[in-house]
């Protein structure tokens, strides 16, 4: 049993690292929080963990070696540059809307986002298969949920944490600053997708 807690502990501390990073779902997670408040930061993260639970199944069929393997990194990160500048350009359309997003919004926002990067199936392909690999031959299922369980813990209490601190000062969804903060934001998404494009197309050209 306390190899297993270990474990999930040292599931949450590499899932912290890795979500403590810049990257897309960060920036979403900022600019949904002070539009909505701290709530926006755990549906997020509902999104998320959605998304990470169906490709632990596909993992777990064998789809971790594809991911890994020819073009797919390439593939992944070209249509995920795409869908991360598509988002962005909605981020500028967003701050001249002052509407709520509706509930159910911010969850599906966190899917997306998570399938969008790139980066976050190399992750699985790599780094998360082989743990969960672990568990299994830890502990078999119950290690499986070890790490699942340390794993989301860590991404639910990074982006709870981000979502509260910056839902803390108050926006009017009319003002200045509110519209400033969201084009900034909208900015790095499209950053982010023209740095994946570029980095996948130039793999991409390797094999032709």
């Amino acid at each position: 049993m306390i190899s297993i807690l270990l474990f999930a502990l040292t599931s949450f501390l590499i899932g912290l690292s890795g979500a403590m990073a810049p990257g897309p779902l960060l920036t979403v997670t900022v600019s949904d929080s002070i539009r909505r408040g701290f709530r926006a930061g755990p549906l997020l993260v509902a999104g998320h963990v959605l998304g990470e639970a169906l490709l632990v199944t596909l993992i777990l069929m064998g789809l971790g070696y594809i991911l890994r393997s020819g073009p797919a990194p390439a593939i992944l990160g070209t249509a995920g540059g795409a869908v991360l500048i598509w988002m962005g350009i909605l981020g500028f359309r967003d701050s001249e809307d002052t509407e709520n997003i509706p509930e159910g919004g911010s969850i599906l926002r966190g899917a997306i986002i998570s399938f969008a990067n790139p980066y976050f199936f190399l992750w699985w392909g790599a780094v998360g298969a082989a743990l969960m690999y672990r568990g299994l031959e830890l502990a078999g299922v119950l290690g499986l949920l070890a790490f699942l369980a340390g794993h989301w813990s860590s991404d639910l209490t990074w982006y709870s944490l981000v979502s509260f601190l910056s839902s803390r000062k108050s926006f009017r969804m009319d003002g200045r600053p509110y519209k400033i903060i969201m084009m900034i934001l909208s900015l790095f998404l499209i950053l982010f997708g023209v740095y994946f494009l570029i980095e996948s197309l130039k793999t991409i050209s390797g094999y032709s």
